[in-house]
């Protein structure tokens, strides 16, 4: 995939810039494990100048700071118009430095410009209240950017994730500085590029390439942040929480991780239920903090469904990313394919039937094959740990109030669904189970009106949504004394 890679600096102050220490970092293709880039890498200095350089365009008589709200607006509507406008070109940046086949690059970045116009027009929307407090006072209340914010974006959905995230910060009026993941740099960069094309001011976007234990850390300690929000693994997001009350106060957001519960009650629909159960695991190559990784089937239709599972597995098509019909790509890299493999021999270990999959495929990229474990018991690693591979572990369940329990049993509550043509069933279910999303007859439907977030160690406020923005205002109040008489 012969992609022309246009920005592998720093972007600072509207400047591409190299790093301080001049120190660079290659960046692969997960298809081949081929080198497609090598970018400037960022560390504690490159960020307190990106600091430095956010905290200017957020000063009081900025031109940022003086635009009108639905400027603001205007401007993110019209990097909107620049993701669709290069959508392609950004397709196949993500599908080269991601490994996602271009099809599902396409479906998830084919969104993004939606939800840039949602997120754009809560730009004039934010509005304090009115109070009728006690007293001869006249008070209300004012919602104002809380300031300068670190964004730290996951690699499985980079472009999206940057979208959500960078588009909420500058609808509520913020300055960021931004650090992609490591192993996914490159869509970043050239979104930053788009922002600046639409019109935003000098310093308001801020991006370095680095690792989470330089850049990443230099970030959350910086006393100058007063927000972050981090979408990753649950075990870094407790040291970024922690992290952020070492030199201030900072506002956290947390997306984390998932073993989210998929339930196929005895009355489900299998021609809706097996493919979206399939889909919900294997999309991505399972690398999705919402995979529906947990399948819990009713006794009754356990084979059943086991065999029509499996069957649909089979015809998952595995080849050329660029080819349109192609379903299912490569781990990010070696160390998320080693992982996985770890995982799946566990499963082996422990007592768990492998029916299909299990195995690496070639030895070029870091592809795995989908992968089913049946017989699967929830205090079994693959039923407990998050796995983020495609590996689909089937659990058997014989009531509702039984599944709801194994369900919850866990740290992670991120989503949840259910399967049932019984309406009890699913409001019963939706009112129990503990996450933060929960599909009923579907999966994976997502929307940019619909707050997304986590329960328990699954993370700490909402993305998407109208309640997104909440997050990165702060709530004066106003008192003004009405003593003198009419």
């Amino acid at each position: 995939m012969a992609t022309h890679i246009k920005y592998t600096k720093l972007f600072i102050d509207n400047e591409w810039v190299d790093s301080q220490n001049g120190k660079t970092f290659d960046t692969y293709c997960p298809h081949d494990g081929s080198v497609i880039a090598t970018v400037a890498e960022g560390d504690k200095a490159d960020v307190d100048l990106a600091v430095s350089a956010a905290k200017r365009a957020f000063q009081r008589n900025s031109e940022w700071r003086l635009m009108d709200a639905s400027e603001r607006g205007r401007i993110l509507t019209k990097f909107g118009d620049l993701v669709k406008r290069d959508i392609q070109y950004i397709s196949e940046l993500e599908s080269l430095n991601n490994g996602m086949v271009l099809s599902m690059a396409n479906k998830f970045i084919g969104r993004c410009p939606t939800n840039i116009y949602y997120i754009a027009s809560l730009a004039d929307k934010i509005q304090g209240s009115t109070i009728p407090a006690d007293g001869e006072v006249f008070s209300y209340t004012l919602k104002q950017p809380v300031g300068v914010c670190g964004l730290i974006l996951p690699w499985n959905v980079p472009v999206l994730m940057f979208v959500n995230k960078i588009t909420t910060a500058l609808a509520a009026g913020c300055t960021v500085v931004v650090k992609p993941a490591e192993q996914t740099p490159l869509t970043a960069l050239y979104l930053a590029a788009l922002l600046v094309e639409a019109g935003l001011p000098k310093g308001v976007i801020n991006v370095i390439n680095g690792y989470g234990e330089t850049a990443g850390v230099a970030i959350t300690h910086h006393p100058d942040v007063a927000k972050i929000s981090f979408t990753g693994s649950a075990e870094v997001g407790k040291l970024i929480q922690q992290a952020a009350g070492v030199n201030n106060l900072k506002r956290v957001t947390l997306e984390l991780g998932g073993k989210s519960p998929l339930v196929i009650m005895d009355d489900a629909d299998l021609d809706l239920a097996v493919p979206a159960a399939a889909q919900g695991v294997f999309s991505l190559q399972g690398q999705m903090c919402i995979a529906a990784s947990r399948l819990y089937v009713h006794s009754k239709i356990y084979d059943k469904f086991v065999k029509a599972a499996i069957q649909y597995a089979k015809n998952i098509k595995i080849g050329d990313p660029k080819d349109p019909t192609t379903q299912h790509g490569p781990q990010v890299d070696s160390e998320m394919m080693t992982k996985v493999l770890r995982y799946i021999q566990k499963g082996k270990e422990e007592g768990a039937k492998l029916v299909l999959g299990g195995n690496r495929i070639g030895t070029k990229g870091y592809y795995l094959e989908p992968t089913i474990f049946i017989d699967v018991k929830d205090d079994m690693a693959i039923a407990k740990d998050e796995i983020f591979g495609p590996v689909q572990s089937i659990l058997k369940f014989d009531t509702l109030e039984e599944v709801i329990d194994r369900a919850n049993a866990t740290v992670h509550g991120l989503a949840a669904g259910i399967f049932t043509t019984n309406i009890n069933n699913a409001l019963q279910f939706s009112k129990h189970v503990e996450a933060g999303i929960v599909w009923i007859n579907t999966y994976l439907a997502f929307s940019p009106q619909i707050p997304f977030g986590g329960f328990k160690d699954s993370g700490v406020g909402r993305e998407s949504g109208f309640e997104c923005i909440d997050a990165y205002l702060e709530v004066k109040s106003v008192v003004t004394s009405l003593a003198k008489k009419i």
